[in-house]
């Protein structure tokens, strides 16, 4: 449990700073034979995430599109919504946004909730309603944020020319607790972090931050750095997991997403699964995904501690790739769902090894239960859109979970 945030089963996107993209507890589908997954959708704006607080309490974080197309600036929405028939309980007003590009929504430990949506973060009540907002230093779209363990919160602009800029925010105050950290390199990816230690992935090299109480900011930790571009050809990285040993994660990550991820990588070169280490940036290896040209994602890979597993995708060429994590960090091929379309966020049951992933397919996206040790289908259900999801599940508070497919959220739920 990472301690800035609320104690519920899934606070943030991909349940942690981690991004481990796992259900805590007991938590699990648990599907049985004769059972089947059922699914109720909505039409929504474009749908980035839900969240949950006390039992019963799901929220959803929405934006708007078509400003963008104007050249106007966006805004975003959260909603508190009916867990079950997903319709509104209650709604924000707008909230001002800035350029386009999916945000991100938590529930802090104090129990209110944060948004950072285009150039602005708000805090918001658990009624939806808006305690205060801050604009943020440059007006660029910013990609989310994380809660370190001593509350404070931390977001980045979205940058792939120059260098990427921190800002750090006071929860009580929603106003810079120290002043902003230029980082060496730009950065798409998204921050991950572990206690109060930041991550970042740059679009050539992983570098980290610790908090200093002593200089009351982030300083940089010179030791630890790894270029993993290199003298490849490589497209940048997207964001790291951390599994406790390890920073996971995932190149070329440039790609021309419109509606789907098929056939969408720029560079003609495999993407890999990258892994170094968090004792010594030393060490560190690659591998390639699919082993095919022009490979692709947009997202994290998803590693299961208890089962020595990491997951990778190659989303450009549709296809899923397992391998053991040997006790000496190598890695072993376990298994392959080639002609397999994912592109999202991953989500995994620990306790039942269910491991929840899109398919995209016959023009319109499907959610799959695969078992994290076989590759097995389990169940799979077609949950609406034709678009191919690249943003945020979450657990549910039943045997049910939450999808967010760009233009639509879904309850998807064992019957």
């Amino acid at each position: 449990m990472s301690l800035g945030y609320f104690a519920s089963p899934w606070p943030c996107e991909d349940g942690g700073p981690a991004r481990l993209q796992a259900a805590r507890g007991s938590s699990a589908l648990a599907l049985q034979a004769g059972e089947r997954l059922k699914w109720v959708t909505r039409n929504t704006l474009l749908s980035t995430m839900t969240v949950l607080g006390d039992p019963g309490e799901v929220y959803l974080l929405t934006h708007s599109a078509l400003r963008a197309h104007l050249g106007m600036d966006t805004t975003a929405c959260v909603e508190r919504i009916d867990p079950h028939t997903l319709q509104p309980l209650q709604r924000s007003k707008r909230l001002p946004g800035g350029p386009m590009w999916p945000g991100g929504m938590a529930i802090h430990r104090n129990g209110d909730i944060y948004v950072v949506y285009g150039r602005h973060a708000h805090r918001l009540g658990r009624d939806c309603g808006l305690k205060a907002t801050y604009p943020l230093p440059l007006h660029q779209a910013y990609n989310s944020f994380v809660v370190l363990d001593n509350g404070q919160i931390v977001t980045k602009n979205l940058s792939d020319h120059h260098p990427a800029l921190l800002t750090v925010l006071d929860p009580d105050t929603l106003r810079p607790a120290c002043a902003d950290i230029p980082c060496p390199e730009a950065s798409i990816a998204r921050l991950s972090a572990v206690g109060n230690t930041l991550y970042v992935v740059g679009v050539r090299s992983i570098f980290r931050y610790h908090w200093s109480d002593a200089a009351h900011s982030l300083v940089r930790d010179e030791a630890w750095t790894w270029d993993y571009v290199g003298a490849s050809t490589q497209s940048y990285g997207w964001d790291p997991v951390i599994d406790g040993q390890s920073a996971w994660f995932m190149d070329n990550g440039l790609h021309r997403y419109r509606i789907n991820m098929l056939g969408a990588g720029v560079r003609q070169t495999p993407n890999r699964l990258l892994r170094v280490s968090l004792v010594d940036a030393q060490d560190h290896a690659c591998v390639d995904v699919s082993g095919l040209r022009g490979g692709s994602i947009t997202n994290p890979p998803l590693v299961d501690r208890q089962r020595r597993i990491v997951v990778g995708f190659d989303s450009a060429n549709k296809v899923l790739q397992a391998w053991r994590i040997e006790r000496d960090q190598t890695l072993v091929p376990l298994w392959t769902q080639p002609d397999f379309g994912v592109a999202s966020h991953l989500l995994l049951y620990p306790q039942s090894g269910e491991l929840v992933v899109n398919d995209y397919r016959r023009l319109g996206e499907e959610v799959v239960v695969l078992d994290i040790e076989t590759g097995t289908e389990r169940a799979r259900v077609r949950s609406g859109g034709l678009t191919q999801g690249v943003v945020f599940p979450s657990v549910g508070w039943e045997r049910d979970l939450y999808w967010c497919s760009m233009g639509r959220v879904a309850r998807i739920f064992v019957a």
